[in-house]
């Protein structure tokens, strides 16, 4: 059986790689996902989607405004994909919720749904989005995303990507919905107990010099020495800097400022925003990761080349879903279709949800998230 999938908010490919990479089979029947269409706003992201996706089928990736895309031109898909922009749900920042210019974009999720009624659909996006605008914003989302099309039965769960076998401490709220018809229901895969350190990714083997997206970044000399007097696993607030080093900072100070990995544990979040002092710092080296590197930490191979600047390529890498993470997400929709039992877990919010959900929404929803 095989699932044609369409993306709005693709970014470079990592939700398609990692659907790419999931295939089952269940007595002689394959299951697996292929590329339909994608849609992007950011030229260079759609040119490294084109050039690691479907090289033979550029057309099929869109770049345009996803307000001013039409979406009735679109191709009958199977499953849909959309990982909608985070900045207005983000931890980090204003926090803007439906009042942002970001936190609108969901709702063209939601027409896709109401226009293809897909069988599937999985949606993705940061974990202060269960906080936002005190919670309401996160119930109106799930509403509409059940009430699409058919209807769709859903599972909202926060993933905690380290869990998985990601060097890298992400996590986010990712909303599996399963078309109501079909009488299939999607289980939360189990953590899988594999557990891989900032150093496994980055040395494992080690990264050839001539690999894609490998350059080096030129620091200061005052940088270079900074760096050097800050251990693995510290910032640029650490004690042991000499006086006349330290960062004259009055307001507050962001833990990610000149931090380096520690190699004993998954790194810290790859983010695609801010300046100097947030590119992550290697843990035996006084430089940053180059975005090769960082593209490890996000388990793309060394063979998926990102296309554009170096820093489009950094953003492109921080705003991506890891594509093993995805994989998790695919595999476990292919085996519920496939009726393959697979370890699973309890949702995140499961007996607050099912209540609210259950009933008109007619004021501020209060929920422990």
């Amino acid at each position: 059986m095989e699932f044609k999938l369409g993306e709005l908010f693709c970014g470079p490919g990592g939700i398609a790689l990692g659907a790419k990479n999931s295939i089952v089979t269940n007595k002689n029947e394959e299951y697996r996902i292929t590329h339909a269409w994608a849609n992007d706003f950011d030229e260079a992201t759609c040119r490294t989607y084109r050039h690691n996706i479907c090289p033979s089928e550029p057309d099929s990736v869109i770049h345009e405004d996803v307000r001013k895309l039409n979406l009735k031109s679109l191709s009958d898909i199977d499953g849909f994909a959309f990982g909608f922009p985070c900045n207005d749900f983000s931890l980090v920042g204003e926090k803007k919720g439906f009042e942002g210019d970001f936190g609108p974009l969901y709702s063209y999720g939601v027409e896709v749904l109401n226009e293809q009624q897909p069988k599937w659909f999985v949606a993705e996006n940061v974990g202060g989005l269960s906080s936002s605008n005190e919670g309401s914003a996160f119930i109106k989302i799930l509403e509409d995303l059940k009430n699409a099309g058919k209807g769709y039965k859903i599972t909202p769960h926060l993933y905690k990507f380290e869990e998985y076998g990601v060097p890298q401490a992400r996590h986010r709220i990712i909303i599996v919905g399963i078309r109501e018809d079909i009488k299939v229901n999607f289980k939360v895969p189990a953590p899988s107990g594999e557990f891989k350190t900032a150093s496994d990714a980055i040395d494992s083997p080690p990264i050839p010099n001539d690999a894609h997206n490998h350059e080096f970044t030129k620091h200061k000399q005052h940088v270079i020495d900074m760096l050097n007097y800050i251990p693995p696993g510290e910032n640029a607030w650490y004690e042991g800097i000499p006086e006349h080093m330290r960062l004259k900072v009055k307001k507050t100070r962001m833990s990610q400022i000149y931090k380096r990995l520690n190699p004993d544990k998954p790194a810290y979040t790859v983010t695609g925003s801010g300046g100097g002092g947030t590119h992550m710092y290697h843990y035996s080296e006084p430089r940053a990761l180059t975005n090769r590197e960082r593209a490890r930490l996000q388990t793309f191979p060394d063979d998926f080349e990102f296309l554009g600047s170096k820093e489009s390529v950094r953003k492109q890498i921080g705003m991506a879903v890891p594509p093993k993470g995805a994989e998790v997400i695919f595999r476990a929709i292919l085996n519920t279709f496939a009726g393959i039992e697979y370890e699973s877990v309890s949702p995140k919010w499961e007996m607050e949800l099912r209540e609210v959900l259950s009933a008109p929404v007619v004021k501020q929803i209060e929920m422990k998230i």
